[in-house]
This record gives C-alpha cells, sequence and structure tokens, in this order.
C-alpha cells in the first residue's frame, strides 16, 4: 500500500484527497493518499521521508519550498523554479509542475485569451505566467510590491506595484493570491479592483470550494468567472499519472476525481 499526501498551510480544505482516493479506490490501486499541516516549508523533505511517502501534491505557500527539497527536478518546473507534485524514485525526491497545465485546461471554455493580468507574485503566478507566455500571450503581473517581480521582468512579464499600476483592457485576470481562502480579504485594494473588473472580460480564481470576495465582486459587475476547481481537476489528473506511473488510463482518472466533487 502506497501512502500520498499534500502539504500546504491551511490544508483542511483541501479536496485532493477525495480526488486520489476516488480513483485509488474505483481503480484497485493499492495507495491511500492523505493531508499534512505544514508550517514549516523547510521540513518538507523530512516529514516527506518520515511518512514514507511515495508522493505528494504541495500547496501554498509551500511550492517554492518544494522545489528546493527535491534531488532533481523534470519539464516545466525547471523553468519556473516552482513544485507542485513529488514523486520517490529510488529513494530520491522528483519534482514537476502540473499548475500550468491545469489552468490551461481550466480556461479552456473560455474565448480567445491574449492578454491576461495576474494578481500575486507566488508560486502559482510564476507558473502561470511562464505558461501563459508559452502560449503566445502577454502577461502582466501585479503585486502589492517590488520584491518578487524581478523573476517576472526577467521571464518577459510586464510588472506593476499597486501605487503606479495603469489599468489597461484584458481578457482574463486571474487572482493567484491567497485572499480569500481563510479570510474575507480582497487581493488588492477594491478601488483598483473595480476599475480593473471595468476592463476585462473574464475572472478567475485559483482557490476553489468557495466564492471569494474577489469573485463575488466580479459577480456583481455581471463577469464570466471561475474557481480553482477545474484547476484542480487539470493538475489532480497529471499529478495522479506520475504518481501511478501511468499504469492508469487518463480518462479513468479524469472520471472518478470528477465523480468526488460530487460527494
Amino acid at each position: 500500500m502506497k501512502l500520498f499526501a499534500i502539504f500546504g498551510d491551511p490544508v483542511a480544505h483541501s479536496r485532493s484527497p477525495l480526488m486520489h482516493n476516488s480513483v485509488f479506490k474505483h481503480c484497485n490501486y493499492p495507495a491511500c493518499y492523505t493531508r499534512v499541516h505544514l508550517e514549516d516549508g523547510s521540513k518538507l523533505r523530512e516529514i516527506f521521508f518520515t511518512l514514507k511517502l511515495s508522493g505528494a501534491n504541495i500547496t501554498v505557500p509551500h511550492k517554492e519550498a518544494a522545489f528546493k527539497a527535491c534531488d532533481e527536478i523534470r519539464g516545466f518546473a525547471n523553468r519556473v523554479g516552482v513544485v507542485n507534485t513529488i514523486v520517490k524514485e529510488d529513494g530520491k525526491l522528483i519534482g514537476y509542475n502540473t499548475d500550468a497545465d491545469g489552468f490551461i485546461f481550466a480556461i479552456s471554455e473560455f474565448n480567445t485569451i491574449k492578454n491576461v493580468l495576474i494578481l500575486g507574485a507566488g508560486g502559482t503566478a510564476k507558473a502561470l505566467a511562464a505558461k501563459f507566455l508559452e502560449e503566445s500571450m502577454q502577461v502582466t503581473v501585479l503585486n502589492r510590491s517590488e520584491g518578487r517581480l524581478t523573476f517576472f521582468k526577467e521571464l518577459g512579464c510586464q510588472t506593476s506595484i499597486w501605487e503606479n499600476f495603469q489599468v489597461e483592457k484584458y481578457d482574463l485576470v486571474v487572482n493567484t493570491t491567497s485572499a480569500g481562502l481563510k479570510d474575507e480579504q480582497l487581493p488588492a485594494p477594491q478601488n483598483l479592483l473595480e476599475e480593473i473588473l471595468e476592463n476585462v472580460n473574464y475572472v478567475a480564481d485559483a482557490i476553489y470550494g468557495k466564492i471569494t470576495p474577489f469573485l463575488q465582486l466580479a459577480r456583481t459587475k455581471g463577469l464570466e468567472y471561475k474557481d480553482g476547481a477545474d484547476m484542480l481537476l487539470g493538475q489532480g489528473v497529471l499529478a495522479n499519472e506520475l504518481f501511478t506511473k501511468q499504469q492508469l488510463k487518463k480518462e479513468d482518472i479524469k472520471h472518478f476525481m470528477q465523480k468526488s466533487f460530487e460527494l
């Protein structure tokens, strides 16, 4: 019996155990998936081995710490320095990033997206910004402070802080901050968000399972919006393929993960 887990702070809200355990149960795969509340990201590697995990997902705020915890990084995660999926191979921790492809899956039903505004500058923002650029989109990153914007400037994004931001027209605005996850905060000052939402076609939030204050504001404007549920599903399917070493069919993984959302 293999054991998998999700690390995060907070983590009690996570649907990942329901999703992955649904797949393991219905596909008769000998594994179980649980939650680990982790406050100190530097302890991730130690706890991973202590719990004898075979793999793990990582959510906020530990995705950059997860990158440092790995022995080897593969694929897209190398470009962004952010890991949300870890698999143990021959005693080593191998890091991947499935967030970006998961988000592309999530917004696939929106009409053509060419110009994106990202709110926040953490691990999720890094993955999405790099992926959007790969998809030939124009990307602007808006953050409270200047300190974390260097990565995005070097990547080729437009960047700004709240105080000097000049609002333009956007196809999509995405909140990648934790604002609204365990509080009723907005990801930026309300007057600034009001102006942004007057100049955007679609709105998305990486947070799932609730209508955040940000999405509530978008709803009052009559905008089409999505929470992070589809992103969670997309990245979860890819992570499960890595956990099971592609022994299960992707269609089955997706089907049983979707069924878990009905619980």
